[in-house]
C-alpha cells in the first residue's frame, strides 16, 4: 500500500522507514494539533498504530476524539508537575503555547492571542497510567515549553527509542543537554525538527541518512502544502466523494443492523406467502 505522507516536513516518511516493520505500534504527540492538516501520527493511525495524543486546544481536541477513537486523547499540556498554567492560543495556527514571552511576540506581530487556564501533566505520569509496552516514537511540538515537557520524563524508566522535538533554526537549544545525559543522540536536523535515538536503538541511524525520495514509494495526502494547488473543481470533487464515502458507510451499518435484518426476514416471508 502506498504510503500517503500527511506530516509538514516529511517527517512521517522519515519515521515510517526505520519502523514501518512494527505492528500496532505505539506513539506520544505532545502538541498534537489538528489530527490530519501536517499530522506526524496521522499515516501510523491509518495503519493500525495507537497512542497518546496530547492536545490542551479545546477544537483540536474534540476533533482528535472524534477523527482517532482508538487513541488516548488528552486535553493538557505537558510539563514538570501537575499544576494549572495560563494558556495562549492562537486560533487556526499551530502557535498557541504556555511561554508569555512567545507569546506575546506573537501579540506584536497582531495575532490573535487569547488566554485561558489549562492543567498540567507530567510525560510521566502519562506514561504510568496509559502505556503498556514500548514507545515506538515521542514528537514534541510545544512552542518553547520544551525544556519543561522534557523534565517531566523518566527516561530512566520509559524510553522511547525515537524523539523528534521541533528545534530553532539556530540549534541553541538549552533543552538538549537533557537528552544527552539520558543516553540519547542526535542523528538529524531536517530544517524544523531535531531527531534524537535511543542508545540502545542506534541501529536505525542508517534510515536517517539519506533524504526522503522516490524509493520510499510515498504520495503527498490531498491538499498538502508540497502538492500542487488545487483548484474549486478538485475541491469540490473532494467533497463529494467524501460526502458519498460517508453515505455508504451508513447504508452498510444500517443493513448491518438488527432492524435492517428483521425486515428483510419479513419481506421473504411475505413473498413466500
Amino acid at each position: 500500500m502506498t504510503f500517503i505522507s500527511y506530516a509538514q516536513n516529511f517527517e512521517d516518511i522519515r519515521l515510517w522507514r526505520a519502523l514501518k516493520h512494527f505492528e500496532n505500534g505505539f506513539y506520544i504527540d505532545v502538541g498534537a494539533n489538528q489530527p490530519t492538516v501536517d499530522s506526524v501520527t496521522k499515516a501510523f493511525y491509518e495503519r493500525g498504530w495507537t497512542g497518546i495524543n496530547i492536545e490542551p486546544v479545546q477544537v483540536y481536541h474534540d476533533a482528535l476524539c472524534q477523527e482517532r477513537p482508538k487513541d488516548i486523547n488528552l486535553q493538557c499540556v505537558a510539563g514538570d508537575n501537575a499544576e494549572a498554567l495560563t494558556f495562549y492560543a492562537i486560533a487556526d495556527t499551530g502557535l498557541s503555547t504556555v511561554e508569555a514571552s512567545v507569546a506575546k511576540q506573537h501579540r506584536d506581530a497582531g495575532m490573535d492571542v487569547r488566554s485561558h487556564t489549562v492543567h498540567s501533566r507530567t510525560l510521566t505520569s502519562i506514561c504510568e497510567e496509559h502505556v503498556k509496552g514500548p514507545i515506538h516514537f515521542l514528537k514534541i511540538d510545544v512552542e518553547g515549553h520544551e525544556e519543561t515537557v522534557l523534565r517531566g520524563m523518566d527516561f530512566s524508566q520509559w524510553r522511547p527509542w525515537i524523539i523528534l522535538i521541533e528545534t530553532p533554526w539556530t540549534r541553541d537549544q538549552t533543552w538538549e543537554q537533557l537528552l544527552l545525559d539520558a543516553g540519547y543522540h542526535s542523528v538529524l536536523f531536517d530544517g524544523l525538527n531535531t531527531f534524537y535515538l535511543a542508545e540502545e536503538h542506534l541501529h536505525f541511524k542508517g534510515a536517517f541518512e539519506l533524504a526522503p525520495c522516490n524509493l520510499d514509494e510515498f504520495q503527498f495526502c490531498y491538499g498538502h502544502s508540497f502538492s500542487y494547488p488545487l483548484t474549486d473543481l478538485e475541491t469540490a470533487l473532494h467533497h463529494e466523494r467524501q460526502r458519498a464515502d460517508r453515505a455508504e458507510a451508513e447504508l452498510h451499518a444500517l443493513r448491518n443492523s438488527r432492524s435492517w435484518r428483521a425486515v428483510e426476514t419479513l419481506k421473504k416471508v411475505l413473498r413466500r406467502a
